[in-house]
């Protein structure tokens, strides 16, 4: 029988739940750290003495026993920004069946922000960190590696081998958009993506070029329409951008580097009267979730979000547990999916 629970405003403790069980506290230790080794019945005499006390582990003290919690975390560029949830989602996964738990948080582009949260991470001394960062070459990121804190770079890549990263070949999805486009007779193209200070976008512009440029087109003709953020309210301000161009002159299509510019600018179009592709093609990149359930669903480069993620996950983990480990550079092949916004 299950003796009374502690009084009112204390925790219940281990040697509470041993007393109440009739156990060893090292039974109580074994069925929370490595149950294997206890039978199935005085295991689940053990859990019901913790159920029935509300015992709640003391995670502080497992930590400082382990040298590391049961935590991984996640610091995220923009949580606004569906992408980075859907590779969050795919962290996760990783996590909860290694039985860990996810932290998340986001730097907002930030490199001071960033760098508070990655020290606030090693004071809580995270298993493993996984990051989106502002900069790859941060020296806030090598004041985590040099701390013997796992760390792998999600959608980001470094020219050194010091650490894990999980990418894609954002130059070849920047290549295949402006294909489509230019296998679909556009002569007149523009690029509506940044600040060119992040790699992913100077990359994906990087690739447009490329492909127009093998093509034969004049230089003139592809357009940088420049964007302060990776935002919808972004891509409404392209969309009036090209409103004031002559038409005569105007792209008839517009190739964004990233789904919350293009919903921006399907937004400003549709809004103007433009027909979507007929007046104006218009291409994104992630391919999130609202890519293909907008009013007119919108072609997009697809990126494996969550396996980027899962990805990473599996990295950070082997970095952590493996003395063997060794630094891998994942590149992931982007495909292009075609939508109404190019072919309707």
């Amino acid at each position: 029988m299950v003796e009374p629970s502690p009084g009112a405003g204390r925790r219940a403790s281990v040697k509470d739940v041993a007393a109440a069980a009739g156990v060893s506290l090292g039974t109580v230790s074994n069925v929370l750290n490595r149950p294997e080794r206890v039978s199935a019945a005085t295991r689940d005499r053990v859990e019901r003495a913790m159920s029935d006390l509300g015992f709640v582990r003391n995670e502080s003290a497992r930590t400082l026993r382990a040298g590391h919690s049961s935590t991984l975390a996640y610091v995220m560029l923009d949580a606004g920004n569906p992408f980075f949830t859907d590779v969050a989602q795919g962290i996760e996964q990783v996590a909860e069946s290694a039985g860990l738990s996810l932290f998340l948080c986001t730097s907002d582009n930030r490199p001071s922000r960033e760098a508070a949260h990655l020290q606030h991470l090693q004071q809580h001394q995270a298993q493993g960190v996984l990051v989106t960062p502002v900069d790859p070459d941060s020296p806030a990121l090598d004041e985590v590696v040099g701390r013997g804190t796992p760390l792998v770079l999600i959608d980001r890549a470094r020219e050194a081998d010091d650490l894990c990263s999980v990418s894609v070949d954002d130059e070849l999805g920047g290549r295949l958009a402006v294909e489509h486009l230019v296998d679909l007779g556009h002569t007149r193209v523009a690029f509506a993506g940044g600040p060119l200070t992040i790699g992913q976008v100077r990359d994906r512009y990087a690739g447009a070029v490329s492909a127009w440029q093998d093509a034969g087109l004049p230089p003139e003709d592809l357009t940088l329409v420049p964007c302060g953020a990776l935002t919808i309210a972004e891509g409404r301000a392209v969309g009036e951008q090209l409103a004031g161009i002559p038409r005569k002159r105007r792209p008839t299509a517009v190739f964004c580097a990233n789904d919350l510019i293009a919903l921006g600018l399907l937004q400003q179009a549709i809004g103007r009267g433009w027909s979507v592709p007929g007046d104006l093609a218009i291409v994104g990149y992630d391919d999130i979730v609202f890519a293909g359930a907008a009013a007119v669903p919108l072609t997009s480069v697809r990126q494996p979000r969550e396996e980027l993620g899962r990805t990473a996950a599996r990295l950070v983990l082997d970095e952590s547990g493996n003395p063997d480990h060794r630094h891998e550079h994942v590149v992931f092949t982007p495909a292009l999916v075609a939508r109404a916004s190019t072919i309707g």
